[in-house]
């Protein structure tokens, strides 16, 4: 069972300085955000400390500086935004630690917002130095992590911080992601299916092994589709196969079919010379693959198939695009899948969908309100699901026992 955190909602908040670790890693284009969700998602948790008298310190991350102060991954940019969707000032502060920054947070007053830069200019971050962490605390009284999609990493400011600052809860985001994926993990509606997608097998070989034991059905897209094809001896072209994986492939059919749990592969794909998109493609059953064909993209039987499998479903994960889904003429596949799971949202399921592209389909079908959830963490959800202890999860105080 996974237990239930206390949250922010258990706090008071009122006169407190609330250390609130979120994850505005959000991508940059000509100087503004680019996209606003992550910094959306994170709003709820923000307003809700600000109406109860809380006075938000404001801490993440933005790209991979390394350790540099990089000018191109400040949070300035962020800072704007944010801003402007909270209808308040934020100020962004010139570091994350150091004696300016310690000023300035003693002197937050109610109702208004400072935004701490870029934690990862500090290497510290990263390697979860304890005095950084320190330094870091020093500038809440209460520790509040929303970042659901660092929770995997054991970082200072998700692992070191609430070691030392206290109470640590979780935020509504936080709190949004491990009910809908714990109740995925310890007591899903049935029939439970799961979608995965993506290039390759190898990193998701542990959650394919860890749904096994817990989905009546597994459909599998993306290039993934060919290293199973491969296992069961048929053609797969020039299409991506991990032929290092070739034997993992067959050990999870076999698992699949002990189990009496289904594995449903595509049917056919769209084939092209090129993944680029610079050569036509054409849909072909898979087993008229030629030897020079590559398989880009699951094919419209396929989107019939799957939806005819999700009919019905009580409870569905989706995580992994069908195709090379960022090239627009290979994209059919994702977002016909991407429907047909809205469909099966529509008749009753809790659909949940993690992982960059896979939300990006759901955005771009513009079905997302027809989600019960989109998860913020792509590689945290994959590891939550395969039943991995998240260090930014289990440092948070559990909440009494019900």
């Amino acid at each position: 069972m996974v237990p239930r955190k206390l949250s922010v909602r258990d706090l008071d908040v009122r006169g407190a300085r609330v250390f609130v670790r979120v994850d505005f890693n959000a991508p940059l284009r000509d100087g503004q955000v680019a996209d606003e969700a992550r910094l959306r998602a994170s709003l709820p948790t923000l307003r809700l400390i600000l109406e109860r008298g809380g006075r938000p310190v404001v801490a993440s991350h933005l790209g991979r500086p390394k350790g540099r102060r990089v000018a191109e991954m400040s949070l300035r940019p962020v800072a704007d935004r944010l801003a402007a969707l909270l209808g308040r000032p934020v100020r962004l502060a010139g570091d994350c630690v150091g004696p300016e920054v310690e000023s300035l947070s003693r002197d937050l007053r109610e109702g208004e917002v400072l935004l701490l830069e870029n934690l990862r200019f500090h290497a510290e971050e990263e390697a979860n130095d304890p005095a950084f962490a320190r330094k870091l605390a020093s500038l809440g009284e209460l520790y509040v992590n929303d970042a659901f999609g660092t929770a995997h990493r054991a970082h200072a400011s998700t692992e070191g911080v609430p070691r030392v600052l206290r109470p640590a809860v979780a935020g509504l985001l936080m709190e949004r992601e491990l009910e809908y994926l714990g109740r995925a993990l310890d007591r899903p509606a049935r029939p439970f299916v799961a979608v995965l997608g993506g290039a390759k097998i190898s990193g998701k070989i542990d959650v394919l092994n860890a749904l096994l034991e817990r989905v009546d059905r597994l459909l599998i897209g993306g290039a993934m589709m060919f290293t199973f094809r491969r296992a069961q001896g048929r053609p797969t072209g020039r299409s991506l196969v991990e032929e290092d994986r070739v034997e993992m492939a067959r050990a999870v059919l076999a698992r699949a079919a002990e189990r009496s749990s289904e594995i449903v592969l595509p049917v056919d794909c769209v084939a092209s010379g090129a993944t680029d998109g610079s050569a036509p493609g054409r849909v072909v059953a898979l087993d008229s693959l030629g030897k020079d064909d590559i398989g880009v993209d699951v094919g419209p039987g396929t989107v019939m198939l799957f939806a005819e499998k999700l009919s019905g479903a009580r409870t569905i994960f989706w995580n992994g695009p069908m195709g090379i889904f960022e090239v627009p003429a290979f994209a059919a596949g994702t977002l016909g899948v991407a429907r047909a799971i809205a469909d099966a949202g529509g008749g009753g399921a809790v659909t949940v969908v993690g992982g960059g592209d896979s939300v990006a389909a759901v955005q771009e079908t513009g079905l997302a309100d027809r989600f019960t959830h989109i998860s913020t963490g792509g590689g945290a959800a994959l590891e939550f699901l395969e039943g991995k202890v998240l260090p930014g999860v289990a440092i948070l105080d559990d909440a009494p026992a019900a």
